[in-house]
């Protein structure tokens, strides 16, 4: 019988400066959107530090595609939380969300004089390289976690499944009856013993975080009725926007759509520049809350500016991190079982289907616009894959030729 790995979670330990500073680099750089950004992860967390392996990051993963709300600053917000704790999250929430967060703030002061940055070919540069991120991480991912053809025909199935019915509930789907077929079908004959990863959470803890989001969710809106206060209405409406938002990203759009503009707090116009600035800033697309709330007439929301922007902000990933800090103790024990595992072989397999479905649709249809941007898609990918540079690096040469192309 093969022997378990250490826990090598509590040997392996960060200050939450050091998680800061991490998350801090990535929240400058991961451009390309939540797909992008799980590549990102992989490639700074499984590969270069080596903080956890493919499998329990898979499982990560695959955790917070079940969770509402947005995936890869959950998957951060845990990757802290199991190197540094409870300020460890924290500190990994800031790093990757504050850098976009106070950008777009920024932008909606200062939007009627600089309309113009969304269109630059310095952000298209960036888009482009989104493409190669994700191509990266489905070309590992695959290797490991679809290493037969039962598996392979699982991503495969799964891929199809949701490029036939884009929406976030195929995803969903996708991942339940790929689970169920690996439960039945699925035989892993020596992957019995796997790294037990500790995330620093108790389950009292996590019961406890999960009560209060409920309590959140429920007792917000009435608390907003009883005293008629526009900035707890508000803040219910950011609070809810991200607790009920299955997909994350262009998903919770709609649900600000409908918060915001019909009541005059924010003008269509100004919604859709701030959209499209979301997209061209890195880290996630949840930030656009930072914007909204920073551009919202004080008159109709009751808060604006820098104190509405940064109270949106954190109202709308509230919800997001009791839900993924609530889910964490007990998703740990539940994937230790065998039988979880074979079900987990299948959610990873569906997984890479989904990343692999992602890549064409929204990362390679909203960046690749001619064959010069595929030439600099594949040189960004040759430079990641063959060469092994810095992901950094390759943003900033992608982001230059992006330049260099418009002004050609």
């Amino acid at each position: 019988m093969q022997t378990p790995t250490p826990n090598l979670a509590v040997a392996d330990r960060s200050s939450p400066l050091e998680i800061l500073w991490v998350f801090l680099r990535l929240g400058l750089t991961s451009f390309g959107g939540p797909v992008a950004h799980l590549g990102y992860f992989r490639t700074e967390f499984v590969e270069r530090r080596r903080w956890m392996d493919e499998r329990s990051y898979a499982d990560l993963v695959a955790l917070c595609q079940f969770l509402p709300g947005p995936a890869s600053s959950q998957v951060g917000i845990a990757v802290g939380m199991a190197r540094g704790g409870w300020l460890g999250s924290l500190a990994a929430w800031a790093g990757f969300t504050l850098p976009s967060a106070l950008v777009l703030i920024v932008f909606a002061l200062a939007l009627s004089r600089h309309g113009e940055w969304a269109d630059s070919g310095v952000l298209h540069g960036l888009k482009v390289v989104a493409v190669a991120v994700v191509a990266q991480a489905v070309w590992g991912m695959a290797k490991s976690l679809c290493p037969d053809r039962p598996r392979a025909a699982l991503a495969i199935g799964a891929a199809l499944l949701t490029l036939l019915l884009p929406s976030a509930f195929a995803q969903v789907g996708a991942i339940v009856v790929c689970g169920l077929i690996g439960r039945v079908l699925l035989e892993l004959p020596g992957q019995q013993a796997v790294e037990h990863r500790t995330y620093g959470v108790s389950r009292p803890a996590g019961a406890i975080a999960l009560a209060l989001f409920t309590l959140l969710l429920l007792g917000l809106p009435l608390l907003a009725v009883a005293t008629s206060s526009p900035i707890l209405a508000t803040l219910d409406a950011f609070y809810r926007a991200g607790a009920l938002v299955f997909g994350g990203g262009h998903v919770v759009l709609p649900l600000l759509q409908s918060a915001v503009v019909p009541s005059g707090a924010v003008g269509n116009a100004q919604f859709l520049a701030g959209y499209g600035a979301a997209q061209a800033v890195p880290g996630p697309l949840f930030t656009f809350a930072a914007y909204l709330g920073a551009v919202m007439q004080p008159a109709v929301a009751g808060i604006g500016g820098w104190l509405g922007g940064l109270a949106c902000l954190l109202a709308i990933f509230t919800p997001a991190w009791l839900l993924v800090v609530g889910a964490l103790p007990f998703w740990d024990g539940l994937r230790q079982r065998p039988a979880v595992q074979s079900a987990l072989a299948g959610v990873n397999a569906a997984v890479v289907g989904i990343l692999l479905a992602a890549l064409y649709d929204p990362v390679w249809t909203s960046a690749i616009r001619s064959r010069a941007d595929f030439g600099l898609a594949l040189a960004a990918f040759g430079l990641l894959v063959t060469a092994r540079l810095s992901p950094l690096l390759v943003v900033a040469l992608s982001a230059a030729a992006g330049w260099a192309m418009s002004a050609i």
